[in-house]
């Protein structure tokens, strides 16, 4: 531990309790905005994924600024906004209550909030957390850069890479057993939890985050967004980077679309934090063994095979609503199939995403690889800004909200077609696929023919 400087394990340490507030609140982000603010599923989903899709676009701007500003004055103020938003989050629902608007418990109340205004009022509150998680997304993992040298770099972004999953599994293990005791009420709560995980890290970083490293350089906003403007022109990668997004469009119906799918389908007994924990769970324990597995084939390759993989974990999410009946292993249908169908989406990301990081160096010009490698997350960008709205839809068409019917029976036949949910995934998951087949294919036909004119203009 002592190869290691005190900022390192800082920086890692919050990290880790960053990381646990963010998914306790994100795992049930569309049930929040629906169940306590009264948004639609469309609605819902159409904020969260402007939400979580800023998250990916705004790190490298942000990051651009904290290398001005210093590390520690940015981790700082990151964390400040953090606990102001989360706090909002929980405080404001609690001020609409006291107006009369809302009522919450096990279940919500609405006493107008659906048609006023003050609905909107949470917008302000998502832009703090998304400025918040910006310059966290760019300085901690910018920390562990700065922090270590060549020697003992993988070692320090595996323990940051550990810390990621430990405090994602943690912060969606926090989530039922709240939700199950305290209802929607329970919803509001959870806020006020992750507002205090962050506020902690923020005491941790005031106390004891002090970097050695120079700061005040950086680069221009300027220039960051003429690097995006080159990286976009580039259709070779541009090209890859909307394939690549058919994968995470599926992956991230773990967050836009299961958690209101299983409680809908199963019950309040359904625990989506858990299934959702399959995840990080799966990739822990297959990342590395696949990684080396997949090293004597191209990158390319790798990436086909999870992207083969994706669209059948999308089929088997949808066979529980199918089989109906007896419990599977002492699990509800729709629970189990979830629970395999995330298993498979994880198996496939452990081909996908080291490799994806790998091809996507190649593929950026000598010299520059740092610069593109920065926007190396625009396909989370694409697909979380679409994902999330198509959910929306999708829930709103063939998984409504039980509490907009009067009877069991009527929910029932409005449920019955649920399912259909993931087919059309199932086909974004395969056109995925097929794209990057034929990608590759052109990729490889067009590098043969500009070494073929390399090879005759030497011999010229």
């Amino acid at each position: 531990m002592s190869k290691f400087s005190k900022a390192f394990w800082v920086a890692n340490s919050v990290e880790l309790l960053e990381r646990l507030a963010y998914y306790a609140v994100f795992i049930v982000i569309t049930l929040y905005l629906s169940n306590v603010w009264g948004f639609s599923d469309i609605e819902a989903g159409i904020i969260s994924g402007i939400f979580s899709a800023s998250l990916y676009l705004l790190p490298t701007f942000t990051g651009a600024f904290a290398d001005k500003i210093g590390f520690r004055s940015s981790i700082i103020l990151a964390f400040a906004l953090l606990t102001l938003g989360y706090g909002g989050l929980g405080l404001l629902p609690t001020l609409l209550q006291s107006a009369g608007l809302v009522s919450y418990g096990m279940t919500t109340t609405f006493s107008g909030l659906e048609d006023s205004a003050l609905r909107w009022s949470i917008a302000p509150v998502l832009v703090l957390l998304v400025i918040g998680g910006a310059f966290i997304k760019a300085v901690i993992s910018g920390t562990v850069a700065r922090e270590t040298t060549s020697e003992n770099r993988a070692r320090g972004y595996s323990i940051f890479y550990m810390m990621v999953n430990i405090g994602a599994f943690t912060g969606k293990t926090v989530v039922d057993p709240l939700r199950r005791s305290m209802g929607d009420e329970g919803l509001v709560y959870l806020n006020f939890f992750s507002a205090a995980m962050t506020f902690l890290a923020l005491i941790a970083v005031f106390l004891f985050y002090k970097s050695v490293k120079t700061e005040g350089k950086g680069k221009s906003f300027s220039e960051i967004g003429s690097a995006l403007l080159k990286v976009c022109m580039n259709g070779r990668l541009i090209t890859l980077i909307l394939i690549i997004s058919g994968f995470w469009m599926i992956q991230s119906q773990m967050y836009a679309t299961m958690p209101k799918y299983v409680i809908r389908l199963i019950g309040e007994d359904a625990s989506p934090g858990w299934y959702a924990n399959v995840n990080p769970f799966v990739v822990a324990l297959c990342v590395n063994f696949i990684t080396t597995f997949m090293k004597r084939y191209t990158s390319l390759s790798s990436m086909t095979i999870g992207m083969l993989i994706i669209p059948f974990s999308a089929l088997v999410m949808s066979f529980g609503n199918l089989i109906g009946g007896e419990s599977i292993l002492g699990m509800h249908p729709v629970a189990f199939m979830m629970i395999i169908g995330i298993a498979m989406q994880a198996i496939a990301e452990c081909f996908i995403s080291p490799r994806f990081l790998e091809y996507f160096s190649l593929q950026s010009p000598k010299g520059e690889e740092g610069l593109y490698l920065g926007f190396s997350h625009l396909h989370s960008f694409f697909s979380y800004l679409f994902a999330f709205g198509l959910s929306g839809f999708l829930l709103e068409k063939y998984c409504p909200d039980p509490k907009n019917f009067a009877s069991a029976t009527e929910y029932a036949a409005a449920t019955e077609h649920a399912h259909y949910i993931w087919y059309v995934f199932v086909g974004i998951g395969l056109i995925s696929a097929i794209a990057l087949v034929i990608y590759g294919r052109v990729v490889k036909k067009l590098d043969e023919k500009k070494e073929l004119q390399n090879l005759e203009g030497t011999t010229v």
